[in-house]
């Protein structure tokens, strides 16, 4: 299980920035239970943080802990996402058993159309890259951190490079060079600043939908767990499996993945709620409720057990 928490609810204070407009400190735990027992730890205002939100901490292991009944709760279900061509069929299964235990305990099923989700993406990775592009550069070599010792770094310029590729991974670099070609001249206005403006259609697209719905629910990933090693040497097929999160990132809203079902081969399957901004104690109590009506044991795979088999 994993949760991302709204934006601003824990304090990011001593986390090394990199996309200041979306970084949010998260957990992840074996069960609902527990990511609840950590949230209820780490939540709550921090003045050493310009972004923490001074909302009290409600109690969180109480939504989860009491058997709450969920008759009547609208869960909209993104049909673009559950229908999508690109979602591997065995997601697609997982999905529609979840939404029909939901069914059975009384939730109330409902369509939601997200007009530009498809765009969340392409939005995200051009803002994040820029916002780290910014953040990261303070790490040279000069003002604190790593340092290289190498010899050739016999000049300053020299030595910031030198420092920055040897302190820096490729998938970093990756990400610096991405930012710095679209905060360049000539390509702020068509990147950066487009991205911004989509980003608010997003937004609007989730406050439109929380109108008529309490959670959405969706896949967290457009197939199962993959193995381990593989789609390390492609970034784009790891790009997208962010396809169906990113947007929550966007909005700053709260988004928490489940497992459901396992897929035949035992591979972990995700189901994503997401819920309004401070609705972590709901997005909590619904998840349970779907556990406890399934009767939801963590269970490690065969395949993370034994990576070759």
């Amino acid at each position: 299980c994993g949760l991302k928490p709204t934006y601003g609810r824990v304090s990011r204070w001593g986390l090394i920035s990199y996309a200041s407009s979306l970084d949010t400190a998260g957990v992840f735990a074996q069960s609902v239970e527990d990511i609840a027992l950590v949230l209820q730890a780490i939540a709550g205002h921090d003045p050493r943080d310009s972004t923490s939100l001074p909302h009290d901490v409600p109690d969180y292991l109480a939504a989860v802990r009491q058997d709450h009944s969920i008759q009547g709760t609208r869960i909209g279900v993104i049909r673009d996402q559950i229908e999508s061509p690109g979602l591997d069929p065995q997601v697609r299964s997982s999905l529609l058993e979840a939404i029909e235990a939901y069914r059975r305990l009384g939730a109330q099923i409902v369509d939601v159309q997200m007009p530009h989700s498809k765009y969340s993406i392409a939005t995200y990775y051009i803002i994040a890259p820029c916002e780290a592009s910014s953040n990261l550069a303070r790490y040279d070599g000069v003002h604190y951190g790593f340092r290289s010792s190498a010899k050739t770094a016999s000049t300053l310029d020299r030595m910031i490079e030198q420092t920055r590729s040897e302190g820096f991974g490729p998938e970093v670099q990756r990400r610096i060079l991405l930012g710095t070609y679209a905060l360049s001249a000539g390509y702020y206005d068509a990147y950066y600043l487009q991205a911004l403006k989509v980003r608010r259609l997003i937004r609007q697209d989730y406050d439109d939908a929380f109108a008529k719905v309490d959670v959405l629910l969706g896949p967290t990933t457009p197939q199962p767990a993959f193995r381990l090693g593989e789609k390390i040497n492609d970034p784009i097929q790891l790009y997208l499996q962010d396809l169906f999160t990113v947007g929550a990132n966007l909005a700053g809203i709260p988004a928490l993945s489940i497992p459901t079902a396992p897929g035949p081969d035992g591979l972990p399957i995700g189901m994503q709620l997401q819920a309004p901004v401070l609705a972590e104690a709901k997005l909590l109590s619904i998840a349970a409720a779907y556990h406890r009506a399934t009767e939801y044991q963590p269970k490690l795979p065969a395949a993370f057990e034994d990576p070759t088999s």
